[in-house]
This record gives C-alpha cells, structure tokens and sequence, in this order.
C-alpha cells in the first residue's frame, strides 16, 4: 500500500466543543468569504479595507487575506507559474474555509485568474457562506491606474506571466455581484457588498 495513503487513513477530524453556531451566537453574525477576483489594478485591496472598516464599525469580526501579503509569509514559496497559481488559491480557499468556521468573515483580495479554482473555493464552503464578487475594470483603464507598476513591467517583458497581459484572466460566470470600479467609487462598491451579506442573512440589517 502507498505510505502516503496509509498516513492518510490515519487522520481523523476532531469535533470540538464550541462550534460553528455557538461562535455566531457568540459574534452576533455568521461566518463567510466574500471573494474579490479581478485584474491588478481593478480596486479589489481598496474595496476590501473600506468593507473591513464599514463592518468593523457594526461589530462585525473581519479578516482581510490579500494576494501579495499572502505571498510573504505562508505562500512564500509559490511563484506564478498555472501550478503555483492553482496551490496559492487552494491554500487560501482552505485557510478561508477554516475561517468561516470560527465564525469570521472573510474578505479576500486575489486576482484568482482561474475559474476552476475559484469554484473549487466555493465548493468546499458552506451553502450561501460563498460570496463571489468580480471587480470588473476595462484592461485600459487597470493598465492607465497602474499602482505597482507592474503592468509596465509586463509590457517590458520584466513580468513574463502576466495575468491579462501574457497570461489569462477567466471571468466569473455566475458571481453574486458585479462591481464596476470604473463607474462607481470604493465606498458606494463596498455598500453593494453590505447589501449582499444582508440579504443572505450573514450579517443583520441597520435600523
């Protein structure tokens, strides 16, 4: 038998005392991921703070996973070849499984190119605790905004796997909401996402 198989049926899941909904009933909300996917440059980190703030003053417990913080500490080792990219997002959809499960809500910031792997983010959350929301920006206007410089770098051939320059970017299909960040402000995008968590019952509504 393959020793790694045999490690496998070794593990058991432990339940715990306090779970899931003694932790809402703890926080006054329920757990989830709000998922923001998009090109770099299209707003997802400024969308993602402004909602933390928004919710942090409502008493809600936040989490902000970032793309390029992750990629200092437990993604370190990952570059941004289709393998690496596909184990960054696993990685992270499990950290943000786990997460949801302590009752926090998570707000992700990922260009998360991929559809295949965004969907295998969803799959392993619970129903309705998936929120995807596609931060959409014509490529020009990513590319005029430019925070990092790098899509510069990618036109120079400095970036060789560059995510809408010289590698793919999959558009969400069916993703809870659209934010045009080329039409609307941070604020008013991070408002349609409090729209959204209050219509699925995450978080409560303001009187």
């Amino acid at each position: 038998m393959n020793s790694e198989r045999s490690k496998d049926m070794n593990i058991t899941w432990h339940h715990h005392g306090v779970d899931i909904s003694g932790r809402e009933e703890l926080l006054g909300h329920r757990g989830a991921t709000v998922w923001l996917t998009g090109l770099s440059g299209s707003g997802k980190s400024t969308i993602a703070d402004i909602l933390s703030e928004i919710l942090h003053g409502r008493g809600v417990l936040t989490a902000i996973l970032d793309g390029d913080n992750i990629r200092h500490g437990l993604n370190n080792d990952l570059g941004f070849s289709p393998p690496d990219r596909k184990e960054n997002i696993r990685r992270i959809s499990e950290v943000a499984k786990l997460f949801s499960s302590f009752g926090v809500l998570n707000i992700l910031a990922f260009i998360s190119p991929y559809r295949e792997d965004r969907n295998f983010a969803r799959s392993i959350q619970g129903e309705n605790e998936f929120i995807e929301v596609y931060v959409e920006v014509p490529l020009e206007i990513a590319e005029e905004r430019d925070p990092k410089g790098l899509y510069k770098k990618a036109r120079s051939g400095e970036i060789p796997s560059f995510t809408g320059i010289s590698a793919p970017y999959e558009e969400p299909e069916s993703p809870e909401l659209v934010l045009k960040t080329h039409e609307s402000t941070p604020e008013e995008c991070a408002l349609q996402i409090i729209n959204v968590l209050e219509a699925k019952g995450i978080i409560s509504s303001e009187s």
